[in-house]
């Protein structure tokens, strides 16, 4: 299993410095985010020349944009908020190619206007399903539109918040264009963490065959994440990796969710941890972080 990370995960002045530490680190894979142009995520206009050179900044130094960054308040309670969304993400579905991509992230929105991580008690209501579908189905169309592919992720503040909703929304698009984005500490929270196996295999159950880009965070015992790296919570990497090789997802898995401080020691757990996934049993296999020293059972 091959790994990339967050380019956002590095602060620096210039698209060059960004990517010449992503090398330093010994990796090829990157999910970017044109913030780390200073430019907003989805921007008004994004010129060929623009795309052109940002595309040879990655090839001089054989890196991969695995994917990009498009994710923006798709049931935003303001509309024109929604519509300008929606526009700039066509702007950068029809630069993704240019830029060296074909596979763009999106969220599944929330009701919240002030943050689109953070969850409202409108966000299970019928109406908001129903604004949330049809912005997915614009999204879709632009998937047809430029031939690129658009990955959502089931996330707790969103309305699409469990793998049985990222099913049902699937079912409901029949795209060919859309596909799941699998982020497994987005499916926990504390009321499932003792059941945690099962919820990532039910998911993978659910939605496996239509993952298209898996991310890679830690969680806490308490059902926190940010800024933690990967190897101190209680998420079961192992079993994880596991899945997603049950499923033939040929992607890396995109690191996120720690420091740049802490990219070295993540991503040698990473790399431990996948090759104990070879193994048909990780506590057999000497998982060497046990869930139930964190007071959480699978």
């Amino acid at each position: 299993m091959d790994f990339g990370i967050f380019a956002k995960i590095f602060v620096r002045p210039s698209l060059a410095q960004v990517l010449d530490a992503v090398v330093e680190r010994g990796l090829r894979h990157i999910q970017f985010n044109l913030s780390s142009l200073g430019l907003p995520t989805l921007p008004a206009e994004l010129p060929d020349l623009q795309c052109t050179a940002i595309r040879e900044e990655f090839e001089k130094r054989g890196l991969e944009m695995t994917a990009i960054s498009g994710t923006f308040n798709i049931i935003h309670p303001d509309p024109k908020a929604r519509a300008q969304g929606l526009e700039g993400l066509r702007v950068l579905a029809r630069a993704a190619k240019a830029l060296g991509t074909d596979l763009i992230t999106v969220s599944t929105g929330t009701r919240n206007p002030e943050d689109l991580w953070s969850g409202h008690p409108e966000n299970s209501s019928l109406a908001a399903w129903r604004e949330m579908l049809t912005s997915m189905e614009q999204i879709a169309q632009a998937g047809e539109d430029y031939r690129v592919h658009f990955a959502f992720e089931p996330e707790q503040a969103n309305v699409v918040n469990s793998a049985r909703k990222a099913r049902e929304l699937l079912d409901a698009l029949r795209s060919r264009y859309v596909g799941a984005l699998i982020d497994p500490a987005n499916l926990l929270n504390p009321e499932n963490l003792r059941t945690s196996r099962d919820v990532l295999t039910e998911a993978f159950a659910l939605v496996g065959s239509e993952i298209i880009l898996a991310h890679a965070k830690d969680i806490s015992a308490t059902g926190s994440f940010g800024n933690l790296a990967l190897g101190k919570g209680v998420l079961d990497f192992a079993h994880y990796i596991r899945l997603l090789k049950s499923v033939g997802y040929g992607l890396p898995i995109i690191a996120h969710g720690f420091s740049e401080a802490e990219v070295a020691e993540s991503f040698s757990y990473l790399r431990s941890i996948d090759a104990v996934s070879l193994q048909p049993d990780c506590a057999q296999a000497g998982y060497p972080r046990g869930t139930e020293e964190s007071g959480v059972t699978s």
